[in-house]
């Protein structure tokens, strides 16, 4: 690898990596002959910048948080001829850099891009959409619809379980039919979560075993009657394996194509990003996009 195009988000973080650019782009010179730094100014513009880049460099680093990731890798995704990518956090989750296990000081995991370890992992794919951490209707996609945006700059992570813990008590049961390679299901349900990494919301609290290596996704169908079963889950921040007190309440399998119809539609909550509604398609593509990774366990 020599061209490399570094993708930054200038609003990540509070705007702390603006204020660390230099020094990242200094730093990246030591490793790699060429490297442009490009700045994005409105939602749509790293796509756009991906779209262009294309056969021209190859590495395309991405410089913010869970949002900018997400259009880089859907933009990277869809290409013939994808370069590898790497991950700079600077938002509040970063879950994907998280489950690659890339430190979260930037200045950090810079030093873990030069390392140049490179991993193929899975993506998972969803009609017109991609994604590397997560899939979901219901619940999950209340929860960023409920989000204080206040509360997320003074609370990060945290935020997210203070919206989960309102937003349980506000919501309604929907009626969900899902067909899939192993599973199928038709009843009522307050989420439906497809997982391809371990993380959501910066903790490993729905799939704490899962790989993006693989090859198969991780879904958890919660029932109206699971809710209490959920919060504990969620609360508890750091697990091991599936709870044993799930019994009928929380429905847990893996598959690796899915189809899923919903009444009354439901909006998806793709990597925190809500563009679609159901019925939808989802699929896991085996080790589809090359990363370069950091303290990361691979499976060979």
């Amino acid at each position: 690898m020599k061209k490399v195009a570094l993708i930054l988000n200038p609003n990540a973080g509070k705007r702390k990596m603006v204020d660390s650019i230099d020094a990242i782009k200094e730093k990246l010179q030591e490793g790699f002959e060429e490297v442009e730094v490009m700045v994005t100014k409105e939602k749509g513009d790293g796509a756009k910048l991906v779209s262009d880049l294309e056969g021209k460099v190859d590495l395309i680093i991405g410089a913010g948080g869970d949002g900018t990731i997400y259009e880089l890798i859907n933009a990277i995704c869809s290409l013939k001829d994808r370069p590898a990518f790497a991950i700079i956090p600077g938002g509040t989750c970063n879950d994907f850099s998280r489950t690659i296990g890339m430190k979260q000081n930037p200045l950090l995991a810079v030093e873990q891009i030069l390392e140049k370890r490179m991993e193929q992992v899975d993506v998972g794919k969803c009609d017109k959409q991609y994604f590397l951490n997560f899939w979901g209707i219901g619940l999950i996609s209340k929860v960023s619809d409920n989000m204080d945006t206040q509360n997320k700059q003074l609370l990060g992570k945290l935020s997210y379980y203070i919206s989960a813990g309102q937003t349980i008590m506000e919501s309604e049961p929907f009626q969900l039919k899902v067909k899939s390679d192993t599973t199928d299901y038709d009843g009522p349900a307050m989420m439906f979560l497809i997982g391809n990494g371990s993380y959501v919301g910066g903790f490993q609290s729905f799939f704490p075993e899962s790989h993006v290596q693989d090859g198969v996704l991780d879904v958890l169908i919660v029932k109206q009657t699971s809710l209490t079963h959920l919060w504990t889950w969620m609360q508890s921040k750091i697990q091991q394996q599936f709870p044993a007190e799930a019994d009928e309440s929380l429905i847990y399998f893996q598959a690796r194509e899915i189809e899923i119809e919903a009444t009354p539609k439901q909006e998806i909550d793709c990597d925190g990003e809500c563009n679609f509604s159901t019925p939808s398609k989802i699929k896991i593509l085996p080790k589809h996009l090359k990363v370069l990774v950091g303290d990361f366990e691979s499976i060979k």
